[in-house]
Parts: structure tokens; sequence; C-alpha cells
């Protein structure tokens, strides 16, 4: 956000006409996209906030309302939940076997059911409606990682 601010103060006419630029690639009428950025030019904020949104990708931070100690905790409870999921398996087989290989069978299990529901969440976060592509692109991610690390625990 600081490096777009300083183009803006340094180069602002170029800023103003990159950014109208690619209002017309978008599909924008010249007048029109020149109408838009000369009103954005009045505000600095809205106009640093849309240069980040058009040519950067990025969406600026939101301002108002945050509570860091409120997403502090939600991460924690998601990563403690989700990260207990293989465990839970240990957990539930070990009174009535011992056999590693269905206990491992079984946190896999357990992870991929946790896979599941993070890929819909993902895709209910996102507003997507494609669940399916969503549960694979995060089981597939999930299987790859899952994979390394283990791969890796043996090797050493």
């Amino acid at each position: 956000m600081a490096v777009t601010q300083w183009e803006l103060n340094n180069h602002r006419k170029d800023q103003q006409e990159q950014l109208l630029q690619q209002y017309q690639t978008l599909g924008m009428g010249l007048n029109d996209a020149n109408t838009v950025v000369n009103i954005f030019a009045k505000y600095n904020d809205i106009l640093r906030d849309q240069k980040m949104t058009a040519q950067k990708g990025m969406m600026p931070p939101d301002q108002g309302g945050q509570k860091p100690w409120k997403n502090g905790v939600v991460s924690f409870l998601a990563f403690a939940g989700f990260g207990a999921a293989p465990l839970l398996s240990f957990v539930v087989l070990k009174p009535f076997t011992d056999n590693e290989l269905v206990m491992f069978i079984g946190a896999c299990f357990m992870s991929a059911i946790a896979l599941t529901f993070l890929g819909i969440a993902k895709a209910k976060i996102c507003g997507k409606r494609n669940y399916v592509g969503s549960v694979g692109f995060v089981l597939l991610n999930g299987a790859v990682a899952a994979s390394a690390a283990y791969f890796l625990g043996w090797m050493l």
C-alpha cells in the first residue's frame, strides 16, 4: 500500500492514466472511464484503493471494525479443530485395536473428512458454486502436503 501511495504522490498523472487504460481494457468507454478516474482523483484514499484493486489485484485492508483478537481466536480454533482431526482417530481406535496400519488408515480417513469440510467452507466463503472443484483442490493440496510430511519424516 505504501508503494502505491508513493506512486500516487510522485507520479499522479501517470497513475491516473494507467487506471484510465485499465478501465477501458475492462470495457468502459473513454468518457465514462475519464469521469470515474477524475472523480476518484478527488479522493486520495479511494484512488489508492482502486489502483491496488485494478492493477495489482490486491484488496485494500479493512479499516473499520476489525478486532484482531477475534480473528486470532477464530484462526486458533480452526487450526485446533482441523489439526486435531487426524489425531482423533488414534484416540477413538486405541481401545479397539493396537494395529498401527488400522490407526493410520483411520487418521487418513479423518484427515480427508476434515479437508472435505474445509473445501466446502472455502467454496462458501469465496462465493463459488463449484463445491466439487473446491473440495477436490483442497483434498489434492492436503494429500500432497501430507505425503511430503510423511516421506520427509520417514527419511529422517
